[in-house]
């Protein structure tokens, strides 16, 4: 038996494109009108609508070959905008960006493998499906700040979730709007007339990437706090409502579930077109991809992204960061606690800051694939770094000169070293740092490169411009770029 997407079977869809296996990309079998059969003309009766007058009135997008997914009058005229450099020309029809948050793309196969993701698997089969690169530090602030700027963090300064403040020498959660360089494209979506909607699952997204959307009579709220929604703070009363039950529990997989079913219902009722919903990783912290935990959630999220493509959304998913369990054999978490080891080695010399630091502890207790380290003054840095090098499961010590190019981090937020792990390894401050009672069936946590690698998915097939650059180096934070300006069936 072959299963649709799963990347063990020799089966592919071949309806759309596919960038994963052994087979390459197929065509994308598009049914397109002929420019022969008739003349086209715009039908003043119905606005940004065209009529073939050989065959008779028919609805057509304006500017884009006939869709599958488009049936009935168009609703506005597609606009373009622009956001730090890079110029976004979305499809008329309703955008839904979805960042499946600690979704490494084996979860997505298993699922699809046991038929948990039907729509997900035609989705694949008609559109796209690969791996994109994102970014180092693999956390959550990290690369959700890069999905809505469209740029690494040394444009948009978010280099973790929580950092060493060089202005005040304090150790803060990066939260903050202040700490964002860049505006979003959010922002600039919603300044170009789209209906705007930034849903997340986690409350300290909202706050740190949400600032503008309100004042442009955008929607932003967290299913976290989604009770305490008003419409001067959040752009709508009764957020509950919409989704027709109370908020959920953030530390549960229904927390993700309920991002989507609010992005869907706001589709359904007219309230947005332009939106990106953010998941939490609670689930996959918790489980692996084979987990039948796991596979129901999986099959909770595929239902609504069913709903949302059902609503005529072009849906475009992509993920902050993977996942990879962090343990020992006998499933203690397999930490090095990089603080103690260079103070039993070289005395109180370095402060280490673990950037995965947020809120969710539960999630994974503060440990992570990759740590800042801040040295004193005149300490010996070569020695450091030979140090750590030479210590079984780190994988890399950079400098901050190394780190800031080959990371493309801003060099005022990070440390004097950046110190990454292996895959089944996390790193640590000092054992009295981290409270590992909080983590329940071991460790599954993320931050290096092992977690970087994260699927790349659009309903629609990709113009071969679009599909070269599939094929070459894509990045996550380019999903807005190839779902606003790369995808066949709304290009003319």
């Amino acid at each position: 038996m072959t299963h649709p997407g799963c990347r063990t079977c020799s089966w592919f869809p071949v309806a759309g494109q596919v960038s994963i296996g052994p087979f390459g990309p197929s065509a994308p079998g598009l049914l397109m009108l002929p420019k022969e059969e008739g003349r086209r003309s715009v039908d003043s009766s119905r606005q940004g609508s065209l009529v073939d007058n050989r065959r008779g009135s028919v609805t057509i997008p304006l500017r884009l070959p006939w869709s599958r997914n488009r049936i009935g009058p168009l609703r506005g005229i597609s606009v373009e905008f622009e956001a730090n450099q890079r110029r976004y020309a979305p499809p008329e029809r309703p955008v839904a960006v979805i960042c499946i948050d600690g979704c490494a793309d084996e979860y997505l196969s298993v699922s699809m493998c046991h038929g948990k993701m039907p729509h997900t698997a035609e989705l694949c089969r008609r559109g796209y499906r690969g791996l994109a690169r994102g970014v180092v530090p693999s956390f959550t602030n990290v690369n959700n700040a890069s999905i809505v700027t469209g740029v690494p963090p040394s444009a948009h300064g978010i280099a973790g979730n929580f950092f060493l403040n060089p202005d005040t020498g304090e150790e803060v959660m990066m939260n903050a709007p202040e700490f964002l360089r860049c505006g979003t494209l959010l922002t600039a979506a919603a300044d170009a007339g789209r209906k705007v909607a930034f849903i997340t699952a986690k409350e300290k997204l909202r706050t740190v990437l949400g600032n503008g959307i309100v004042s442009r009579g955008g929607i932003a709220f967290s299913s976290e706090k989604v009770d305490e929604a008003r419409a001067a703070s959040h752009g709508i009363d009764g957020a509950e409502s919409i989704v027709g039950r109370s908020r959920p529990e953030i530390y549960s997989g229904d927390a993700s579930v309920y991002v989507l079913e609010a992005g869907a219902a706001l589709v359904e009722q007219g309230r947005a077109d332009f939106l990106y919903l953010s998941l939490t990783d609670y689930m996959q912290h918790r489980y692996p991809p084979e987990a039948p935990e796991s596979l129901e959630f999986h099959a909770a999220l595929d239902e609504q992204i069913g709903r949302l493509l059902q609503a005529g959304c072009l849906v475009a998913a992509t993920a902050d960061h993977g996942m990879n369990g962090k343990n020992r054999a006998d499933g203690a978490p397999n930490v090095i606690y990089v603080e103690s080891l260079l103070t039993d080695r070289f005395g109180p010399i370095a402060r280490v800051i673990c950037p995965i630091t947020d809120p969710y502890v539960v999630h994974h207790g503060a440990l992570g694939a990759l740590v800042m380290v801040h040295l004193q003054q005149g300490a010996p840095e070569a020695d450091v770094i030979r140090f750590l090098d030479e210590q079984d499961g780190i994988t890399e010590v950079l400098t901050r000169s190394q780190a800031a190019r080959k990371l493309e981090l801003p060099p005022d937020r990070i440390g004097d070293l950046v110190v990454l792990s292996g895959r089944s390894v996390v790193l640590g401050k000092t054992p009295e740092h981290h409270d590992l009672s909080v983590l329940e069936g071991g460790l599954r946590s993320h931050g290096g490169r092992y977690e970087q690698m994260v699927p790349f998915l659009l309903s629609e097939p990709l113009t071969d411009g679009y599909l070269q650059r599939a094929r070459m180096d894509p990045r996550n934070f380019d999903i807005f770029d190839f779902a606003c300006n790369g995808t066949r069936n709304d290009r003319s």
